[in-house]
């Protein structure tokens, strides 16, 4: 059986002599754009999955190979980030994300250009290798910017405008892109092959001028540095000898997993006749409303957070989540509706826990856990994909009765993350 461990020491953010006190309201504020940015570029591939589905014919599980190829990368990209963070500083990790997910970005015009899905794939494993840079550099910045007690609040903070940019990527998403296509279900091999893809040029363009101005910005600023306490005698841990740090990995990885699976086919889910028979762009606007959920409970839970211990909220928050998918898949209409886009109110503050749970007492071991947490974000890119072979399995020819067997995926994955705000949180070492 594991022993408990003492916690490190908590890095603080150090002033050199003779400089002013570092003040962390700035620093948060320039957080809060980082974490809008990402919110808003990953909260596309929803919109992004429904169009391409249509422009290559492709099948739930091939479609899922955005999710696999967009968060893939955190597997693939997440430890080296770490490593590039903790040489080169939070700071500069940032400008290197922000650069990154540009060019990725500006890849999208030859991709859609010459029509070509494995340039599409591609060109989002690049964008979401900058976000996981900017992930392991933002999320373990705000986490210890601070007294370690109201870390997860700090981390609500920041994350509540990333929901704010998920609430509003999908409508302006759907209005960009979806807005001048023909009805998706009913289209033609012949209208796929003619589909306007200046839009998608165009969206991702934009963003990527954006991402360039804001690091052009960040590099102006000054931030606190953050110090950690020096290693102890003899202490030879790692990172991964922490137990709680190991299971939250899982935690992340069942958490982003199902986010992703739900708001990549709520747009499906919405359009079978049992359900909504809403078309995808009618669809597409109700994505907003399940970001929406997240975000109001984000900012919610800036303040809640403060007084409610956070493994308690990730136990009532996971609770919510199985009882609200238990309701959408065994009705109809309205309410499997709404009562599947109000999970996004029971993930609000789930990231934010299970991170700051994860990373508590880890001290100069912060930046690899960073590390480890970003590339347990893969989760996104194993879980949709199970989910879309679900859906496509002959349980209903992948019409509304498969979608309906496939949402028992993320129930598993709330459960676990039930287990882990009870007590898999609890800190021990491996």
């Amino acid at each position: 059986m594991a022993a408990p461990i003492t916690a490190t020491t908590h890095p603080t953010p150090v002033t050199p002599p003779g400089a002013e006190t570092p003040r962390y309201t700035s620093a948060l504020a320039s957080l809060t754009v980082l974490f809008f940015m990402m919110g808003f570029i990953t909260c596309l591939n929803d919109i992004l999955i429904p169009y391409l589905k249509s422009l290559f014919t492709l099948s739930y599980a091939e479609v899922n190979l955005v999710n696999f190829c967009f968060f893939g990368a955190y597997f693939f990209m997440g430890v080296p980030a770490g490593i590039v963070v903790k040489r080169l500083g939070y700071k500069r990790g940032m400008l290197i994300g922000f650069l990154v997910a540009a060019a990725g970005c500006f890849l999208f015009y030859p991709a859609a250009e010459s029509r070509t899905f494995g340039l599409f794939l591609g060109a989002l494993f690049i964008l979401a290798s900058g976000i996981v840079t900017l992930q392991v550099a933002g999320n373990p910045y705000v986490a210890i910017l601070g007294p370690p007690e109201t870390a997860s609040s700090r981390l609500t903070l920041t994350q509540a405008f990333n929901s704010l940019a998920t609430t509003i990527a999908p409508p302006l998403g759907a209005a960009l892109i979806l807005s001048h296509l023909p009805d998706l279900k009913k289209l033609t091999a012949e209208q796929a092959a003619a589909l306007d893809v200046s839009p998608v040029q165009q969206l991702y363009l934009g963003i990527g001028i954006v991402l360039i101005v804001i690091s052009l910005l960040l590099a102006f600023l000054k931030l606190p540095t953050i110090a950690h306490a020096p290693a102890e005698a003899g202490d030879t841990r790692r990172a991964w000898n922490y137990q709680h740090l190991l299971l939250g990995l899982v935690g992340i990885f069942t958490y982003v997993g199902a986010e992703v699976a739900i708001g990549s086919h709520i747009v499906s889910y919405l359009g079978q006749e049992e359900v909504m028979n809403l078309s995808p762009l009618d669809a597409g606007y109700k994505v907003s409303f399940y970001w929406g959920a997240a975000m109001v409970g984000r900012f919610a839970g800036i303040f809640l957070l403060r007084s409610i211990k956070p493994g308690r909220a990730l136990v009532f928050t996971a609770i919510g989540a199985v009882v609200l998918i238990l309701i959408s898949i065994n009705t109809t209409g309205q309410v499997a509706m709404y009562s599947l886009l109000a999970v996004g109110l029971m993930n609000s503050i789930m990231f934010p826990v299970i991170f700051t749970l994860a990373v508590a007492g880890l001290g100069r071991h912060t930046e690899d856990a960073s590390g480890l947490l970003s590339a347990a974000i893969v989760g996104g890119a194993i879980i949709p994909p199970l989910f879309g072979l679900i859906a496509d399995s002959t349980i209903g020819g992948g019409g509304i009765h498969a979608l309906r067997w496939a949402f028992v995926l993320p129930v598993l994955c709330y459960l676990y993350i039930m287990w882990y705000g009870l007590k898999g949180h609890k800190p021990t070492q491996a």
